[in-house]
């Protein structure tokens, strides 16, 4: 994978976004894999880290490294060994393990959005900063459909 990892030039990237997923029961799956390899490949977004983090049924958080999956996993998820920049910290993967459940894994994925780097460098050569962001989910966007209808 080409474009993973570290980060050249701050002023020229585009914004920075993360995901947890959670994987119910501990069970990683390589489904949306070759979605997110051909985002990369098109050059519409760039991983700059991923990791893994499995929390117990009594709380327990620990990181899970690609090394370390079962041998389905490890073959699934070896495209992004090494996709390390050093944003996410210790600090970060408990954060994100406050947001899954017991008995369950999650991903955590910080990547750039390599489309909206032209847009974001004009915006900053004018002075401008973005003070603000946030994304709608789905299930809400679902709600306010139902109740328009």
């Amino acid at each position: 994978m080409s474009e993973t990892g570290n980060f050249d030039d701050v002023d020229s990237m585009g914004p920075v976004d993360f995901l947890v997923i959670e994987f119910p029961g501990n069970k990683m799956t390589g489904e949306g894999i070759p979605l997110l390899l051909d985002l990369v490949d098109r050059g519409i977004v760039r991983i700059l880290d991923l990791a893994f983090i499995r929390k117990d049924t009594d709380g327990t958080v620990t990181a899970v490294r690609v090394e370390d999956m079962d041998a389905a996993g490890a073959r699934e998820f070896a495209v992004f060994q090494g996709a390390s920049s050093g944003l996410l910290d210790r600090d970060d993967l408990r954060e994100a393990a406050n947001a899954i459940e017991p008995g369950n894994s999650a991903g955590i994925l910080v990547y750039e959005n390599v489309w909206a780097a032209p847009l974001a460098r004009a915006w900053r050569r004018g002075g401008a900063q973005m003070v603000a962001s946030g994304r709608i989910p789905v299930q809400e966007l679902l709600a306010a459909a139902e109740q328009g209808a």
